[in-house]
């Protein structure tokens, strides 16, 4: 058998080892399947219309938050898990959370003097 013949004896067309082609550039960045503009460095923005001032006024100071924890009775946990619920129904909110409801109550606490002279006075009874 003739090697430029194939196996049904009709001879090849074209030469016997076509050229390769050349292999496509390798992608530099990869491939954005979601359209825009393929990812690389982010472009400049454009200067600040309005330059903040040379010494800006001093910013106020950030709050700093302490945490208390209180400890309660199975009983007074479940009545304010219920005092929480009811409160979320009326107010119409999904929820009120204990942080909320601790919250105002020292919020209150604080700036109310009959209610500051009721608490005491409870205290002092439990004692």
């Amino acid at each position: 058998m003739n090697p430029g013949t194939p196996r049904g004896g009709a001879p090849r067309r074209g030469p016997a080892n076509p050229p390769r082609q050349p292999a496509p550039p390798a992608m530099t960045a990869p491939l954005n399947l979601m359209g825009g503009a393929p990812p690389g460095p982010a472009p400049m923005a454009p200067p600040p219309v309005n330059p903040p001032p040379v010494n800006p006024p001093p910013a106020a100071a950030p709050t700093r938050r302490t945490r208390r924890t209180v400890d309660l009775t199975p009983a007074q946990h479940r009545a304010l898990d219920i005092w929480q619920r009811d409160a979320a129904d009326r107010l119409g909110l999904a929820r009120v959370t204990g942080q909320e409801v601790l919250t105002a109550l020292i919020d209150r606490l604080l700036s109310d003097p009959t209610l500051t002279t009721q608490i005491t006075r409870a205290i002092a009874s439990r004692r």
